[in-house]
């Protein structure tokens, strides 16, 4: 864990921002709200139970893919910031998580975040 606390970085961007012409990202919202955002908050911008994943700590260049497959599927120790261990994500298939993963991509980028 480390002993700085970042700012809190709210994302700017809405679900609705993202929807456009793509059919599947209202069910990679709706993923999410359903499994993530009770502890990482709407838009992914964080919450008192979780971090904001819409941070550059997760970037794709320093928490790939995988990081985030392996999160949900497993958990995670703590180690960047002070809301303690992340459980598995129950219930999700295989082809769930990387939906997931690609909606929490898709709200970094609207965000300035690559």
């Amino acid at each position: 864990m480390t002993a700085w606390a970042p700012r809190r970085e709210r994302a700017r961007s809405r679900l609705s921002d993202l929807a456009g012409p793509d059919a599947g990202a209202g069910r990679r919202a709706a993923l999410f709200e359903a499994n993530c955002a009770a502890c990482h908050g709407a838009n992914a911008a964080g919450s008192d139970r979780g971090p904001p994943l819409v941070h550059r700590i997760y970037e794709p260049s320093h928490h790939g893919k995988m990081a985030f497959d392996l999160a949900a599927r497993q958990g995670v120790r703590a180690h960047d910031w002070r809301f303690g261990n992340m459980p598995p994500v129950e219930g999700l298939s295989d082809k769930d998580v990387p939906q997931i993963t690609d909606y929490v991509r898709a709200l970094q980028r609207a965000n300035g975040i690559e």
